[in-house]
């Protein structure tokens, strides 16, 4: 099995536009830059991130990094807030780690506090006007009423609370060392130079990487795009945004209703001033993807993992022109390396080969590392549950079968299934008839198979099963409907007739 957690290992054929954009950060001389990482679900955006900050890590440049998530403060606090506190806070240690006086980053705490305490004013001031339920940030200053996001405000209880946030309030001033005007724009000016004045101070550049905010809801991730404005465009600044610019766009317009979609897509685009679309996976990315994974899970040493990964990344690096690059290739830069290969994992390799063209953009898998990663994990979890149950499984037949039931059609996968239960033997004749039909050449325009292009591709792929009992493996993989054998389709009193 494999984790769907984001690695700086860079299966991907990330690195080149990882080193590219780590080359804009460190020739930026000060000035500030914002990069859109854009593209969608699973594709790969938070890998790239972090390859990103590594390699601007092992750079000789006084960078201070930031990796914000506002998807994990959502419900809890004021993404703003959240945003300028959590770079305060690091400013601070890094001043603190090089034992240098940051008076300007105590003043920045205080103000975002005001900033945190004039947005709980005005939540609680809706609440006990509409009683709505009280919860995230309001709930946790409000520390002796009913921590509960199902609190409601009564009539009765009005007084009580409005009390508390009198008190809550009053307390607040105490931690708020501010000029007596309290004009927000004011305030913000007073954070921007605070922070401008820090790092010119530290003499650093702050990076700041904020992932999964196409995952918020849209008023969390406008709130978080607002609070990026807020340090946009500072002295010796770097942003990396990654997100799914079609959900950053709904949100937008979901959150200034009525706004057009043209004027929705030119808010976020005027934050962004260098958009960096991640690339589809091309056939090639493919296999060496699927590839990698395997080795991953091999017995092979960790270091020559690594190596064998570096010289499969340095091989897609001429695809373009029709290089050749398949599994017998992979094979042989892994033995050019002195590197044993298994029977195991030569099998795995050439069902990568004949499982890779099926994965492509054209089919349901969508050439989306996500989605590969997690057929894969279905390939294995069910491997694993036929060797409990004491069954026998081909991996590659396994393989094969369970991609027909994630992209094929459901009539086309029932066809299947019940000329399974037919047969004695537990063969398709469906299956059978139609690889005997493309061997000859003879193709039926009546039949689904031939107005859909992933199931020709299926049906020629190998391994062949015309002549496979594939009772196991429809019973393994169950999702959409049980194998019934042919004597359970008939009454009690007629099978025993039988």
């Amino acid at each position: 099995m494999w984790s769907d957690n984001e690695t700086t290992r860079d299966f991907l054929n990330f690195e080149a536009l990882a080193t590219t954009v780590t080359g804009i950060i460190a020739n930026t001389k000060g000035e500030p830059v914002s990069i859109g990482v854009s593209g969608s679900w699973g594709v790969g955006k938070s890998s790239l991130i972090k390859l990103i900050r590594e390699k601007s890590e092992s750079s000789d440049q006084n960078f201070i990094f930031v990796q914000f998530n506002a998807w994990l403060y959502q419900g809890y606090d004021d993404a703003k807030a959240s945003l300028l506190e959590v770079v305060a806070i690091e400013l601070e240690q890094y001043a603190l780690k090089n034992k240098t006086p940051l008076d300007s980053i105590t003043e920045v705490l205080s103000r975002i506090n005001w900033l945190r305490l004039a947005t709980v004013g005005v939540g609680l001031t809706a609440a006990l006007n509409t009683g709505i339920p009280l919860g995230g940030i309001a709930a946790k200053l409000l520390g002796d009423q009913d921590r509960s996001t199902n609190q409601v405000v009564s009539e009765f209880d009005s007084e009580k609370i409005t009390d508390s946030v009198k008190k809550t309030v009053d307390s607040g001033k105490g931690l708020i060392k501010r000029a007596k005007t309290k004009s927000p724009p004011k305030e913000i000016e007073t954070i921007r130079k605070g922070f401008e004045n820090a790092l010119k101070q530290l003499d650093v550049t702050l990076v700041v990487l904020i992932d999964d905010l196409d995952r918020c809801l849209p008023q969390t991730a406008i709130s978080t795009l607002e609070a990026i404005r807020l340090l946009l465009f500072l002295k010796n600044t770097a942003f990396v945004i990654a997100a799914d610019t079609a959900i950053i766009k709904h949100a937008v317009s979901k959150h200034f209703e009525g706004m057009e979609e043209k004027i929705a897509a030119s808010y976020f685009d005027k934050l962004i001033q260098i958009p960096v679309a991640v690339p589809k996976l091309s056939l090639p990315d493919i296999k060496a993807y699927m590839s990698l994974l395997y080795i991953e899970n091999s017995d092979i040493d960790k270091n020559l993992k690594e190596e064998i990964r570096k010289t499969i990344c340095d091989s897609l690096k001429r695809t373009w022109d029709n290089q050749k690059f398949d599994a017998f290739d992979i094979v042989k830069r892994i033995k050019e390396l002195g590197i044993e290969v298994t029977s195991r994992l030569r099998e795995q390799l050439q069902t990568v080969e004949r499982l890779a063209p099926m994965m492509t953009a054209d089919t349901a898998i969508e050439a989306n590392p996500r989605l590969i990663k997690r057929f894969m994990n279905a390939i294995s979890f069910q491997r694993d549950i036929g060797k409990i149950l004491d069954i026998d499984l081909d991996e590659r037949i396994l393989a094969k079968f369970l991609l027909l039931e994630r992209c094929g059609s459901a009539s086309f996968f029932n066809a299947i299934k019940e000329s399974i239960s037919e047969h004695p033997k537990g063969f398709s004749k469906v299956i059978g008839d139609i690889e005997l039909q493309l061997q000859q050449g003879k193709k039926s325009e009546d039949q689904e198979i031939y107005k859909d292009a992933f199931l020709q591709k299926w049906v020629a792929s190998e391994p062949s099963l015309k002549e496979v009992d594939l009772r196991p493996y429809m019973y393994i993989s169950r999702e959409h409907a049980p194998l019934l054998a042919s004597g359970e389709r008939i009454s009690t009193k007629a099978l025993e007739a039988v």
